[in-house]
């Protein structure tokens, strides 16, 4: 259940003169307004109140957040230029749709550059995961934590999928990404980029044959009573982070900076825990329904597949190299 926010109670005592009785004065509070794409009571959204209600509380008021859910302050890329821009304050948000703004961040969309969920949060929790805040920061996005978005897998309508012959001929929808669809594209099989909200339709219609995301979304947005085959490819773990507008982070003191951080950082593990949770209970609910789920346990011919993407996107952008290198190298 979605985490109620504390109220505003902060008071300070100002004096007026040395002639004059010291009174109690309401602060004023920094308003904080905070995007979110997801609905109450799913892990982020949960970790997302926790994070306000506890900022609020530590700062005594001087900050008090409000989460707005389900992505009513616009969609995603549009919240993140707002959070840039300082019309909101912060959100949570993935790392996919940030490409286009902070290039870095495209090297997390390359498949299989983790080799688990683990992995991932081992890189961004690290000196390596610095480097991508660095680079949010020059686009006056402040990264204070690093939320968990799973691991995204194939789903279908005609076929398990355990090799990358499996996927051959397929229609497979991914996100408005040119990497994504080359991904698909050297599986051999026809990438359609498509909105969210046109999926399920798609699918139950024969438009597509198939989708990729996490258990969560799989169970979610129902796509898995109209896409039978939920096969565990793990290509893609792209992780989310919880940002701040750099001018609202710059207009706090260091001792509110502080407090803030801290509670990104509990707010994350906090997600991360309700994720794995949540994962476990979604996966149940689609075996239930007859979902056939089958676990590819060896991905190397998926991943051999992925050559070719990873030399496109390093000849394209040869100053990621290093990057890319580095996250590779601690496999």
């Amino acid at each position: 259940m979605p985490i109620k926010m504390l109220v505003n109670r902060a008071t300070s005592v100002a004096a007026v003169s040395s002639a004059m009785i010291a009174m109690s004065l309401p602060v004023q509070a920094e308003n904080w307004r905070g995007w979110n794409i997801h609905p109450p009571g799913y892990p982020n959204t949960v970790a997302l109140e926790s994070f306000a209600e506890n900022v609020a509380e530590r700062t005594e008021g001087r900050v008090h957040a409000q989460v707005y859910n389900n992505a009513v302050l616009g969609d995603q890329p549009d919240a993140i230029e707002q959070t840039r821009n300082g019309a909101l304050d912060f959100g949570n948000f993935n790392m996919g749709p940030m490409g286009p703004i902070v290039k870095e961040t495209n090297v997390l969309s390359l498949p299989f550059i983790f080799s688990s969920v683990e992995h991932m949060h081992d890189i961004m929790d690290g000196e390596i995961g610095r480097r991508f805040a660095d680079a949010l920061a020059e686009k006056n996005l402040i990264a204070l934590s690093w939320f968990d978005s799973g691991a995204r897998s194939f789903y279908n309508t005609n076929r398990p999928i355990s090799s990358p012959a499996d996927v051959e001929g397929l229609k497979i929808r991914v996100m408005n990404n040119d990497l994504y669809v080359d991904m698909v594209e050297a599986l051999g099989g026809n990438a359609t980029p498509m909105a969210y909200g046109e999926v399920y339709q798609s699918l139950k219609t024969g438009v597509l044959d198939g989708a990729e995301n996490n258990y969560p979304s799989f169970q979610s947005s129902n796509h898995y009573e109209v896409a039978g085959f939920y096969s565990v490819t793990q290509h893609l773990i792209i992780p989310e982070c919880l940002c701040i507008a750099k001018a609202s982070w710059e207009a706090l003191s260091p001792e509110d900076q502080e407090i803030v951080r801290e509670e990104a950082i509990k707010a994350a593990e906090m997600q991360r825990q309700l994720w794995v949770e949540g994962s476990r209970e979604s996966r149940q609910i689609v075996l239930d329904a007859g979902v056939e789920i089958n676990e590819v346990e060896d991905k190397s011919a998926f991943q051999e597949r992925m050559q070719p993407v990873y030399e496109g996107f390093i000849e394209e952008n040869p100053d990621l190299a290093t990057l890319v290198e580095d996250i590779r190298a601690t496999n």
